[in-house]
């Protein structure tokens, strides 16, 4: 029922300095630009899903909201969204399953730059359910526009996003038998920990055990982003060019794979960056 991930959310203080970073870590231009309900958006658009930048804007109650979790927790992720083909569908399953969805709403978003409209069908389920992991499920009929590449060695995709959890069973049980996500690989590593893929359309859930790092139990954490790259040497030259804080290259995990950390410029994201396997795609690290 869930075809993909739609995109994921990052806060960030200032939408300008945000929108600014991530040109630089991508080498790609905005997609689309919103401002509305407290909130100031940029959106760039990958191969496979879209990375929406989220700042406070103006005054009133949602504002406030996004200015109170940016001083609890600073800039960061702070939400996942699954795209559905019937969101009908996904609501009455995600209230068989005691997810505690919202009622269906309407919501349309237009571009300040185009002025082009998009609109889409929204639930979000209770994150007291997902293991406080906000989760938004959305059906979408038009396609959103591509961020154009603006570099050499431009960032292509994203490979996987990270949830951290101090209870593997239970997310297990979330991400696999209630979600209905596949679970490719399930794996324990002396030094990495449990390490549970679950795939999601063109990318992966990457859900991450390790002994005594959490010490809230009942809560699960967005940790960190990996986006593929497929010249990776091209994209550290440039990154180094536009003075950000990158790793050296180094050889992956997985075999046949070369990947780098990126140290800042990521409004709070740990953020890896992955040349996939000759001919391959898929989680990396």
């Amino acid at each position: 029922m869930i075809s993909g991930l739609d995109h994921v959310v990052v806060l960030a203080g200032d939408i300008h300095a945000a929108s600014a970073a991530y040109q630089t870590l991508l080498a790609r231009a905005p997609a689309w630009q919103n401002s509305g309900d407290g909130a100031d958006r940029v959106l760039f658009t990958l191969d496979n899903t879209t990375l929406e930048l989220m700042a406070p804007g103006g005054e009133g109650a949602n504002a406030d909201r996004i200015r109170s979790i940016l001083d609890a927790q600073g800039e960061g992720l702070a939400s996942l969204c699954f795209r559905t083909g019937d969101i009908g569908k996904m609501h009455r399953r995600l209230d068989r399953l005691t997810l505690k969805p919202d009622p269906v709403a309407d919501v349309e978003s237009r571009d300040a730059l185009s002025g082009a409209t998009l609109s889409w069908k929204r639930t979000r389920a209770a994150t007291e359910t997902t293991r406080g992991v906000r989760m938004f499920f959305l059906e979408r009929d038009q396609t959103r526009p591509l961020s154009v590449r603006t570099a050499p060695g431009a960032i292509t995709a994203m490979d996987h996003v990270v949830v951290a959890t101090p209870d593997p069973e239970r997310s297990a049980a979330l991400y696999g038998a209630r979600l209905g996500l596949d679970m490719a690989l399930d794996r324990s590593h002396p030094d990495w920990g449990r390490l549970m893929f679950f795939r999601c359309g063109d990318l992966i859930v990457e859900v991450t055990h390790r002994p005594g790092k959490m010490a809230d139990i009942s809560q699960d954490k967005l940790s960190g982003i990996c986006w593929r790259v497929a010249d990776i040497d091209a994209t550290h030259a440039r990154l180094v060019q536009a003075g950000i804080d990158v790793s050296e290259v180094r050889t992956g995990r997985k075999p046949g794979t070369r990947v780098m950390t990126v140290r800042g410029g990521t409004c709070g994201v740990p953020t890896l960056l992955v040349q996939p396997s000759p001919g391959k795609a898929g989680a990396g690290d």
